[in-house]
């Protein structure tokens, strides 16, 4: 019962304790994917080399393929990716190498519903196509695993000022993992914990300017600085299995999509200027007696005990609507 309490009551505090701002009147539903092949799109990307283009994939029992697709939700080409495998497809990520100027695409095999099935996890990086035709692109292939035991991750990020890439782990209390800062592929690379994530993470994505980044969970979006002190906590549409989320190329709003045939992706616009503004702190007059902050997992500080009996009744039925939808989604 301890251990449950101590898994929950974290995972309540962040779900709770920063108030999610309503989603802009300017959401609105960009497209739809009209290809009968994308049937859970698990990943989401926009290209940072081609005008008009995002990328998406299937999750678990699928080819190494991913799809380009333009803003009416078309699929352009569709690419396979050499020496990959596909055994859990959970995210994606698009960044532009400083040196070349020329886009670069992760794919995350992540999943892992079993916390602990597999010995290591694996993420794919391939060069972005330089014509949208369908080709096979060739894949360099990190292998890791966390310093702290395996576990279920469906999230990946890349700093685009640091090149850092992190994975966030879709748990009850999750975290997100940081990878060495040189990644080699001849041997296994060390995830190690750097910040905590909210309760049952779907995805995150790092804004093109390395100001923020986003995790999604099953009911809203949480940004967060650089040091992973949260901004806001946003309300997104509705959606039958949110899945995936990812920043437009200028940084000003939130793609988000869903599993299923024929699934949405909307747009949420940023508020104003929402990445220079942190959640406010306690006073600085409060009193000197009173506990310290706690660390930074939404501003749990200073708990009563009716705070704590309300988290757990509000905990209790989320983790029970969670887990009987997980056992339903891979």
């Amino acid at each position: 019962m301890v251990r449950v309490l101590a898994a929950v009551v974290p995972a309540a505090c962040l779900l709770f304790a920063v108030p999610a701002q309503a989603a802009d009147e300017g959401t609105e539903r960009l497209f739809t994917f009209k290809d009968p092949k994308i049937t859970e799109s698990s990943g989401l990307a926009v290209s940072p080399t081609h005008d008009g283009i995002y990328y998406t994939h299937n999750d678990s029992s699928a080819a190494p393929t991913f799809y380009a697709v333009d803003g009416k939700g078309r699929t352009r080409a569709a690419f396979q990716i050499s020496g990959a495998e596909a055994r859990d497809w959970e995210a994606m990520a698009a960044t532009k190498d400083a040196a070349t100027g020329r886009g670069v695409l992760w794919f995350a095999d992540i999943g892992d519903n079993m916390d602990g099935a597999w010995p290591d996890i694996s993420i794919y990086k391939v060069p972005e196509p330089r014509t949208i035709a369908g080709a096979t692109l060739p894949a360099t292939r990190y292998r890791f695993k966390y310093a702290d035991g395996a576990r279920n991750a469906e999230g990946i990020m890349v700093n685009p000022k640091t090149g850092r890439l992190y994975v966030v782990s879709k748990e009850f209390a999750g975290s997100v993992y940081a990878a060495p800062k040189k990644l080699r592929a001849d041997r296994t690379n060390v995830l190690r914990k750097v910040a905590a994530a909210p309760l049952m993470a779907t995805d995150a994505a790092y804004a093109p300017d390395g100001s923020s980044y986003v995790i999604r969970t099953y009911f809203s979006a949480t940004l967060y600085q650089p040091s992973g002190k949260t901004i806001s906590r946003l309300e997104m549409p509705e959606l039958k299995q949110a899945e995936s989320i990812t920043y437009t190329r200028d940084g000003k709003a939130l793609l988000t999509g869903s599993e299923g045939v024929k699934s949405p992706v909307y747009r949420v616009p940023l508020p104003e200027r929402e990445g220079a503004r942190p959640t406010p702190t306690p006073s600085a007059t409060r009193s000197a007696t009173a506990a310290p902050a706690a660390a930074d997992t939404g501003g749990t500080s200073g708990l009563t005990l009716t705070n704590v009996l309300i988290w757990l009744a509000a905990a209790a039925i989320a983790v029970g609507g969670i887990t009987f939808l997980a056992r339903r989604t891979r």
